[in-house]
């Protein structure tokens, strides 16, 4: 299967994700599928210059992984992360090369298209 099938594939997916798209909570239902399609046009639309079949290739597992997550406990939202407070206990106004390399290090692979916001 090619790279671009893959990926119009799990645009499709999601879209129908949303489209199936039930809430723990019955109110917040609209708003959720809403933040399921405007999250995915944002993130296909940032990443529709990568010909990198490889880094093409991380973030369809990205997303897959992304897809699970929210069926598994029931939200579209990503989960939090958490950074190990050893790297920020001499928290001062510029971090070190290795507390840098500690943060990026402890970001989850379904929170990869967020890189240049914790940069």
């Amino acid at each position: 299967m090619s790279v671009r099938k893959e990926v119009l594939g799990l645009y499709r997916k999601i879209f129908r994700l949303s489209r199936n798209w039930q809430s723990v909570d019955s109110s917040q239902t609209a708003a959720e599928k809403q933040y399921i399609k405007d999250e995915a046009r944002v993130l296909f639309r940032k990443n529709q210059n990568i010909t990198d079949e490889n880094e093409i290739r991380e973030h369809i597992k990205e997303a897959n992984i992304r897809i699970e997550m929210a069926l598994h406990y029931k939200t579209p939202y990503p989960r939090h992360v958490n950074i190990p407070q050893n790297v920020l206990a001499p928290l001062t106004s510029r971090l070190k090369k290795a507390q840098k390399r500690k943060i990026k290090e402890s970001i989850p692979l379904y929170w990869k298209s967020y890189e240049d916001v914790t940069k």
